[in-house]
Formats: structure tokens, sequence, C-alpha cells
């Protein structure tokens, strides 16, 4: 029988997936606990109209990180920090004040949790990644200078 599962279930399948079980592991036990539903006509198309909506959410999303990434790719992030002797930063500069420069200047939400920068403990400028969706990458310069 087949049955599209509402749940995870543990050695059969993802919620979504369309899996084939006998008839009376469907009927016993995946009907009465919710965890799946019979693979009828209307059933499919809701399946099928799901992926669809996901696969066109991806696409969206896929691209509005495109151009995201051309507007930040080869950019420079210039960020101010107070110096102490021989020219070395109090503290570092960070993901956050990154993610925050880059609001400010390309007006991009941006998670600090996705921008790659090495240890920035002086002046100069730095390479850093930052990535936007699975694949889609922007690489720009970080460049600290005194306040």
């Amino acid at each position: 029988m087949k049955v599209i599962l509402q749940q995870d279930v543990k050695s059969l399948g993802k919620k979504g997936e369309l899996v084939t079980t006998s008839d009376g592991y469907a009927r016993n036990y995946l009907f009465p606990r919710n965890l799946a539903v019979e693979a009828n006509s209307q059933a499919m198309t809701e399946l099928q109209n799901r992926e669809n909506s996901k696969k066109h959410k991806i696409a969206v999303e896929t691209e509005a990180a495109k151009k995201a990434a051309a507007e930040i790719n080869g950019k420079i992030i210039t960020i101010t920090a107070k110096a102490g002797q021989g020219g070395r930063l109090f503290g570092s500069v960070t993901a956050k004040e990154i993610a925050e420069a880059m609001k400010k200047t390309f007006k991009i939400d941006i998670d600090k949790r996705k921008i790659t920068v090495n240890d920035i403990k002086a002046f100069g400028s730095y390479p850093a990644t930052v990535k936007l969706y699975q694949g889609v990458n922007a690489d720009f310069t970080v460049k600290v200078s005194e306040e």
C-alpha cells in the first residue's frame, strides 16, 4: 500500500515522502497513530502542490541571494575602531560589527554567523566571505581604520 508520511517514521522515511508499506502495517500502526495517510488522488495532489511550493520558495530565495552577492562581491566595508599603543586595536573587530556595517552600507540584513573572517586585531584590510544561501557566497574586504 502506498502512503504519504505525515511525520518522520524511523526506518521508513521522512515527513512528506511517498512510501510503500504492507497493508497491515499501514492500517494497524501508521493510520491509527496519524503517522501517514493513504496515497489517494487528493493526498497526491496536495503532496505535489507542497513540493511545487517548496521548489518555488527555494528559487526565489536563491535569486535574492544572488542579487545580494552581486551587490556585495568585491566591495570594501570600512569600520573605524579605537587603538592602543603600536596600532593595536582595543579588542578586535567582530562579525557582529561587520554585519552592522553591511546593513548600513548595503541595506542588506545579514546574520553575523554567516560571515567568515580571520581575527582582526590591527588596522588594515582583511578578506572576508559571507554565505548568503546554500551555494551562494560573496567575497568582500573589511578595511579597519582609526577613529
